[in-house]
């Protein structure tokens, strides 16, 4: 039996595309079973709906109990029973309750070498500092930002010229590679 995916999207999907694509092609050793987003309008939600994946969203509104919100996150995303839960651009922060339950086994990707430039600006800031290499990392979630335990890392060059949109697309390329590599390692082993 396959391993069991569930994605959690907020925006284009290029991260998720890239799990379908491998699963379509019989490349990847797990069937992404369910996309969740905290955004109606995810783009990532269509690429689900066209790959046939059931979909559901859990926004986060202003003025809502987080904590409500991080368990009721956690009981949806359980109901669908995966083996492992995959950030792929997931702009939000689970909290306890989430982790309780899925315990190292969600994983999340980061356009930088971690622990350097953790957030969201991470090209943009890897850019502002004038670095010559900076990459993609693949880890698992834990309650800071960008905080978890390293599972793999590879470097990108930083050419001149470049800007936070070019290098971002070369790191998104490193980034997909990890993910789908590390999905089908986590296959045949069963922990992150």
């Amino acid at each position: 039996m396959p391993l069991r995916l569930v994605v959690l999207v907020s925006g284009a999907g290029t991260l998720l595309q890239a799990l379908l694509d491998a699963r379509n092609a019989g490349d990847l050793a797990a069937d992404v079973v369910a996309v969740g987003s905290d955004r109606t309008d995810a783009p990532a939600l269509r690429r689900a709906r066209d790959a046939g994946v059931e979909t559901f969203v859990h926004p986060l509104r202003p003025g809502d109990d987080r904590a409500a919100w991080d368990a009721g996150l956690a009981a949806t995303v359980a109901g669908f029973a995966p083996d492992l839960v995959v950030s792929a651009g997931f702009m939000k922060l689970v909290g306890p309750a989430f982790l309780e339950r899925f315990e190292g086994r969600m994983v999340n990707t980061h356009p930088a070498l971690l622990p350097s430039f953790p957030g969201t600006h991470a090209v943009a800031d890897a850019l502002a500092h004038g670095v010559k290499v900076t990459g993609a990392t693949l880890f698992t979630v834990d309650e800071g930002v960008d905080t978890g335990r390293i599972i793999a890392q590879e470097a990108v060059a930083v050419h001149d010229g470049d800007t936070a949109a070019s290098l971002h697309e070369r790191i998104k390329v490193v980034e997909r590679r990890l993910l789908v590599a590390f999905v089908n390692q986590y296959a045949g082993r069963g922990e992150a």
